[in-house]
Order: structure tokens, then C-alpha cells, then sequence
């Protein structure tokens, strides 16, 4: 072994100096490379960057946003295998490390997740939360049963709600909440996620989804791929109702449809027309409800098209 200075030229070695083994050597990169990626994995639980990483580095990084609006649709990556904790509930990852989940139309932070790779120690990650203005909306014109409906109309809506919270728990191993969403239709936002609802004079609970104002018969798209998990015609409430499950908790759901074109079961693709808008249920006029939900927490639709980027 011969070391050269900048100039190329051959100098004497150190009398003191010996070659490295190639063994020696190669146990020393190795110790080299564990100790870059536990300092790349600890910054980022830390919520320093590391620079930049080589492909083994980046798998071994938990990464989260720093806040996060109310009614957000979160998405975070953390090493594959890792137990993530939050709100009580364990959020399975992809086979890439990808997690997923949402947060209320109320919540406050700061969020707290616990996550621990495979074979270290858990770390916590605190993610705030950026309050929202909620405006009432007030919506006249309804039929009186939907807001005051008698005893046997309120166990029937009790009892449709059930199956809708039903397909609402699935937890297929479904990625395509990692798309980038598109709209379902193109139209004017008449009501919007979260907002107080006053139906005739009477309060009621925040807005659960988006409105878009769209005449009746107009194809719904799917915003994201999926898998149709409830298919209701004729639900008191919300008329033609329909699910779509994208993955992992995170669902969208079509309200006050006049025509629904697939059936629980079917596979459908981004962009395939599902069905069509109308003004079934409690609507006062053809519009499209587009809710979306990780689990039972309903988040904003018109987030989520934010996120432009899978």
C-alpha cells in the first residue's frame, strides 16, 4: 500500500503505519455506514435533516409534517416494520413504511405518535395543529321529518347509520390513498367541510363533507382508486349513498345520488364514472356530497385535492 500526496508524487510511509487488512477494512465501512444511518434516523426523529441520504439512509427516516390543519389527511413515513401509536389506535404501514391517518374536524394539538423502528427504541414525534374558522351555514327548505323525524323514521336512519360506520372500520391493505385526488365533478362548492349547519333554524352538527353544485345526472368520478364497501339507494338521510374504500381507513362517500353504477365488491379505477348526482334525501337541490373519513374521523375533501404530489 503506497500513500501519494496531492501532487502524485510517492512518499515514505510512517515508519509506524501498516496496511489495513482487507478484512479490517471492510469492518471498518460497515461500522461506517450503521453509525450514518443511526445519525440520519435519529435526526429525523428528531426533526433535524440529515442532508442528504443514500437510498438505505432515507428508508431508515421517520419523516411527519411540523403541523397540520384540522380535518387533515396525514400521511408520514417511518422505516418498515415500525410500531406507530396514535390516538389510542396502532396505524399499520405499507410495505414501504407509509402510514396514514386523519385529524377531526375539533382536534387540538399537539398530536403525539410514538414510533419504534424494528429493533430500537420508540421515540415520540409532535405534530401541531393549525385551528380553522368554522362559518354557519344555514340551509331552509328541508323536509321537516329529516330534521325532527318521528320515532320510527329516527331507528330506521339509526340503523342505516350503522351499516355505513360498518364499511367505514374496513382496513384493506389498499394504497391508492396515495394518489394524487382528483374532483369527482367540477362544479361550484355550495358547502363546506366542517362548517355549523342550521337546517331550518334548527342547529345542527358541523358540515361532514363537500357540497359541489352540479346538476342532477351528472357522472361522479372516482377521486382515487378503491374498492366499493356500501352501495344504499334509497337511505333516509342521504338518499343514493355510496363508499369507496382507498386503503388503510381512508374512504370517500357520495351522498344524494340519483343513480349508483357499481356494486359492493367492484374494483373501480381513478377517473371511472361510479354513479351519478342527484338531489335524493335530505337535499334541498341536485348536488354532490363528498365526504371522506380515516375510520370514524371525517376529514376535508378539499384538503386532500391539496396534497398534489402521491
Amino acid at each position: 500500500m503506497e500513500w501519494r500526496t496531492a501532487g502524485r508524487h510517492p512518499a515514505r510511509r510512517a515508519p509506524h503505519l501498516r496496511p489495513m487488512s482487507d478484512t479490517l477494512l471492510r469492518g471498518a465501512r460497515r461500522c461506517a455506514r450503521s453509525a450514518l444511518v443511526a445519525l440520519a434516523l435519529t435526526a429525523s426523529l428528531c426533526g433535524v435533516g440529515a442532508g442528504p441520504a443514500s437510498a438505505q439512509q432515507a428508508s431508515a427516516r421517520v419523516v411527519f409534517p411540523d403541523s397540520v390543519s384540522q380535518g387533515a389527511m396525514v400521511i408520514g413515513k417511518v422505516p418498515p416494520g415500525s410500531t406507530v401509536r396514535f390516538d389510542g389506535r396502532t396505524l399499520r404501514a405499507t410495505g414501504y413504511g407509509t402510514v396514514v391517518f386523519g385529524v377531526g374536524r375539533d382536534a387540538q394539538g399537539p398530536l403525539v405518535l410514538s414510533v419504534a423502528p424494528p429493533g430500537q427504541a420508540g421515540a415520540t414525534v409532535n405534530i401541531a395543529v393549525t385551528p380553522r374558522d368554522w362559518p354557519t351555514e344555514r340551509v331552509n327548505g328541508v323536509p321537516p321529518k329529516t330534521v325532527n323525524p318521528p320515532p320510527a323514521i329516527a331507528e330506521r336512519i339509526k340503523r342505516e347509520q350503522a351499516q355505513v360506520t360498518a364499511a367505514r372500520a374496513q382496513d384493506r391493505d389498499l394504497t391508492d390513498f396515495t394518489q394524487a385526488f382528483i374532483w369527482p365533478v367540477q362544479g361550484r362548492i355550495s358547502g363546506r367541510f366542517g362548517n355549523a349547519r342550521v337546517y331550518n333554524g334548527q342547529p345542527g352538527s358541523g358540515h361532514s363533507g363537500m357540497d359541489i353544485a352540479v346538476p342532477t345526472g351528472t357522472p361522479v368520478k372516482a377521486p382515487a382508486g378503491g374498492v366499493v364497501t356500501f352501495v344504499g339507494p334509497d337511505l333516509y338521510l342521504t338518499g343514493g349513498t355510496l363508499l369507496l374504500d382507498h386503503g388503510f381507513g381512508i374512504s370517500s362517500n357520495f351522498l344524494h345520488l340519483s343513480r349508483i353504477d357499481v356494486k359492493v365488491g367492484d374494483r373501480v379505477q381513478q377517473g371511472q364514472v361510479i354513479a351519478a348526482v342527484g338531489a335524493t334525501g335530505r337535499a334541498t337541490g341536485p348536488h354532490l356530497h363528498w365526504g371522506m373519513n380515516w375510520f370514524d374521523t371525517r376529514i376535508d375533501p378539499l384538503l386532500v385535492l391539496e396534497r398534489t404530489k402521491p
